[in-house]
């Protein structure tokens, strides 16, 4: 007991002292977040927005496919991007192993099917109120979805803070093709797996205690906008029906 108060107290003294080691981990891992997360949701939207107002053959194949990737291990993403990645791979030419780049590429791929699958359900549900009228006004398939994708964009929010959330809290994919190198490759996950392997509880917990805050302000995020938005859409009905005709 005496050590996990001891190694709380000092982990809570590194985070109010701004400790280098401590936070140059933190902003390092928000840094590949964010970027993984703009480039995955920027793509997984415009992909969710077509598949949400588009009907062809082999969709129902497509859609399967899609939500069993929700349920893709990081390991597995890691070791897939490793094999691109590595000097004997396809990609191998690029020099990205053990980098930046090959951290954000494997959170990118963990992140995208997560955006394109909510993506799609928000805009195929909202086609199905509005989808008629937008095709009479002429709008053609791709930009219905676009027109759609924008009429919930407050749920399309929601869907990039929960993007964001699954790539901060990753460890398996960044620790592979990032190597976990100091000063380099080092995030808040695999830092906190290797101190609390090292025995470093402190940092570990320091690491841990930051985590969890962020994760915390991204649920208490998407709760205020849903609930922001659930108030809007309640003062919008009554509007709309008094400007109805009886």
């Amino acid at each position: 007991m005496n050590t996990f108060v001891d190694s709380g107290r000092t982990a809570l003294e590194l985070i109010t002292s701004l400790d280098p080691a401590l936070w140059t981990v933190v902003a390092r891992s928000l840094a590949v977040s964010a970027t993984a997360c703009a480039l995955g949701y920027g793509v997984g939207v415009v992909a969710g927005a077509w598949l949400g107002v588009t009907r062809f053959r082999g969709r129902n194949v497509v859609l399967t496919l899609l939500n069993t990737l929700l349920a893709l291990p990081s390991v597995v993403v890691g070791l897939l991007v490793y094999l691109l990645l590595s000097r004997s791979g396809p990609l191998g030419f690029l020099g990205w192993m053990f980098s930046f780049k090959a951290m954000v590429v494997a959170q990118v791929v963990l992140v995208l099917p997560v955006v394109t699958a909510l993506t799609r359900q928000a805009v195929e549900d909202a086609d199905l109120q509005h989808g008629e009228q937008l095709a009479s006004l002429g709008a053609g398939r791709f930009m219905r979805g676009l027109l759609l994708a924008w009429d919930e964009r407050y749920a399309l929010l929601t869907v990039l803070m929960a993007a964001f959330g699954r790539a901060i809290s990753e460890v398996g994919a960044v620790m592979i093709v990032g190597g976990n190198i100091d000063g380099f490759t080092r995030v808040m996950t695999t830092a906190i797996a290797l101190e609390t392997s090292k025995g470093d509880l402190p940092l570990a917990l320091g690491l841990g205690l930051v985590l969890l805050t962020v994760v915390l302000l991204l649920n208490t995020l998407i709760a205020l906008v849903r609930h922001w938005r659930e108030r809007v859409d309640g003062l919008a009905a009554p509007l709309v029906r008094n400007w109805l005709p009886a």
